[in-house]
């Protein structure tokens, strides 16, 4: 398969800087090398640049950055559509804000092919405020409502070419999800699996539903893998640390599930902040989930010592 990386140094969508230092932790890392190592090639495109910045005023004063988030969103976008067209697109962030862009750029990617897209959230929130429920004002709790074409963006974020069908979502690893989400994500049909659903039920089953569905429709599967999806024990570098999350097992288990089915079509790795990290651990075990998503079995996967 031929994979084309891109960084996102995006970090205005959070309150905690070093975001911006996610794209070349992951590089750093390994990530170019463990897929070549896997048998596949890579093209490295660089960092995406943003689109000058506009003067934007909206009524909701606890909004931060929005002038900067619309103009990555939109060279964001950009670089997704044109990197979808004949290889799997890996963007490296950078806060979670930037899926506005991928997911907005895939999905019109996808509408020209005449395929679904569908989305798999791994994420400790669901990011599905709009511009006008956010309380805190930081932006990288958006973007899935952006993408999924909720309303209140119109005239702030770039006019999306394409939706994604919120009933084509699917959350998992949800653990904090603040009131207005909740009515919203259950008004537009977002498949929600929180870590009680994990508890109860396990992981495997729950996606293996959700993959179930993207292949019997024909879908394009879009990954979108925050940081905190994870449990903080294990990956402690981000900035928005909910405990209880998913352990190694339950995170390879899904890696390597997304593998086995052959669906995955393009994906972002998010949140990730070398700032706070431990000896790049986290980093780290990111390119290792990747690669396990990549074809990396658990007989090949190497000996660590930190």
């Amino acid at each position: 398969m031929h994979c084309r990386i891109i960084g996102a140094p995006i970090q205005e969508g959070t309150d905690r800087r070093g975001c911006d230092m996610g794209p070349s932790s992951l590089r750093t890392a390994g990530l170019v090398e463990a897929l070549v190592e896997l048998g596949h090639s890579v093209t490295d495109m660089g960092q995406v640049v943003p689109t000058p910045k506009q003067e934007l005023a909206h009524p909701n004063k606890a909004l931060k950055a929005l002038p900067a988030i619309a103009a990555w969103t939109a060279a964001l976008a950009d670089a997704a559509y044109q990197m979808g067209a004949d290889a799997m697109p890996i963007f490296l962030g950078g806060d979670h804000s930037m899926s506005a862009g991928t997911v907005s750029g895939i999905a019109r990617r996808a509408a020209e092919l005449g395929k679904p897209l569908f989305v798999l959230w791994l994420d400790a929130h669901p990011d599905f405020h709009t511009l006008d429920t956010t309380t805190s004002g930081n932006l990288h709790g958006v973007p899935l409502a952006y993408a999924s074409g909720l309303s209140g963006f119109e005239g702030f974020f770039p006019t999306l070419r394409a939706k994604v069908s919120p009933e084509r979502i699917c959350a998992i690893g949800i653990r904090s999800v603040d009131p207005a989400e909740r009515v919203a994500l259950a008004e537009a049909g977002v498949v929600v699996h929180d870590m009680r659903a994990i508890d109860e039920h396990g992981i495997a089953p729950l996606l293996r539903a959700f993959l179930e569905r993207v292949a019997a429709e024909g879908g394009l599967l879009h990954v979108s893998f925050d940081v905190d999806f994870l449990d903080p024990a294990i990956a402690p570098a981000v900035g928005t640390t909910v405990p209880g999350g998913a352990t190694f097992r339950e995170a390879h288990l899904v890696m390597e599930m997304l593998h086995d089915s052959g669906l995955v079509t393009s994906l972002d790795l998010v949140e990730l902040n070398p700032f706070l990290d431990e000896r790049g651990r986290t980093a780290t075990l990111m390119v290792d989930l990747t690669a396990s998503l990549m074809g990396r079995r658990i007989m090949d996967r190497p000996t660590r010592s930190f």
